[in-house]
């Protein structure tokens, strides 16, 4: 996972996430690129991300939010209003009474329309709560609604490494190199884009627009992949041809060639017949060697 951080200086859940994330390094971890403390400016109101991951499958917005008490027993989560441990409303670091649901919903919804607009919204995004309990807390999540676009997860590096290898495993590749590339360039954060190879090893798909990396850092970068690029395709071509053996002027392809995309039975038929009679005929040349050197 390639983590991108625009500012270091976040809340103490922020924190524990780029942790988390930079860990996945490993051949079985998931794979994409995430962007912590980004923002987005869209229908007259400015949404901050926590964080936001793409994969090749997925994009998720996540809301990360670290509880300010110590909790035991089951954590209950409404789809509205205050969530519950027993009897006792929970309150999160910094204040911010806002239910963490309607905050991810929110922010996932204004991305979603964002990209929709910049004819990206076949694309699903999903939204992930985030908690992070104080240490030594025992707490179990109990989702009253069920949403597979939302998703809360407790804060545990194994559960939301798990989350997004699940994520990976239902859908199918349908982020390129060059989605990410125009989406880090519309939310401003063109500085922190990693260069075209290293998104085509985290699994992103190609061909790759050198053009959507000018202007940021990483320009020399695209335009050195886009020479090797094309190096390798002038010497796989190169190959091809020394290989070709070329077709002689009495080949069926040759005197009966296609005229048009239509299926011309008359000129099928020849093809097949004149293929044929050379088949024949090397049979035929074949025996004939073949008696005379038993013969003599």
């Amino acid at each position: 996972m390639l983590v991108r951080v625009q500012n270091a200086a976040g809340t103490h859940a922020e924190k524990v996430l780029i942790d988390w994330l930079r860990t996945w390094k490993g051949a079985t971890d998931p794979k994409g690129v995430a962007t912590v403390n980004c923002s987005l400016f869209h229908g007259d109101k400015l949404h901050p991300f926590d964080a936001v991951v793409w994969t090749p499958t997925s994009c998720v917005v996540i809301e990360a939010e670290a509880l300010s008490e110590k909790f035991d027993g089951e954590l209950e989560i409404p789809m509205n209003g205050p969530w519950r441990v027993g009897d006792r409303i929970i309150t999160f670091d910094g204040g911010d009474k806002r239910n963490p649901l309607d905050k991810s919903r929110d922010h996932t919804f204004a991305l979603q329309n964002w990209l929709a607009e910049r004819g990206l919204g076949q694309r699903v995004i999903h939204g992930i709560v985030l908690v992070v309990p104080p240490p030594g807390a025992n707490l179990r999540v109990k989702q009253l609604w069920n949403d597979p676009s939302f998703q809360v997860l407790l804060g545990d590096e194994r559960g939301l490494r798990d989350h997004f290898t699940s994520l990976l495993s239902r859908g199918r590749p349908q982020w390129s190199a060059n989605d990410v590339a125009w989406a880090f360039r519309g939310l401003g954060i063109l500085p922190y884009l990693p260069g075209p190879q290293d998104l085509i090893n985290e699994g992103f798909l190609g061909p790759v627009d050198v053009t959507l990396w000018h202007g940021g850092p990483q320009q020399a970068q695209a335009e050195a992949y886009a020479e090797e690029q094309a190096r390798l395709e002038r010497e796989h071509a190169s190959a091809g041809r020394g290989l070709a053996i070329p077709e002689p002027w009495f080949s069926p392809r040759k005197l009966y060639p296609r005229r048009s995309d239509r299926i011309e039975v008359g000129r099928g038929f020849m093809r097949i017949m004149l293929t044929m009679g050379f088949i024949v005929a090397l049979l035929w040349g074949v025996w004939f060697i073949l008696a005379a050197m038993l013969s003599y």
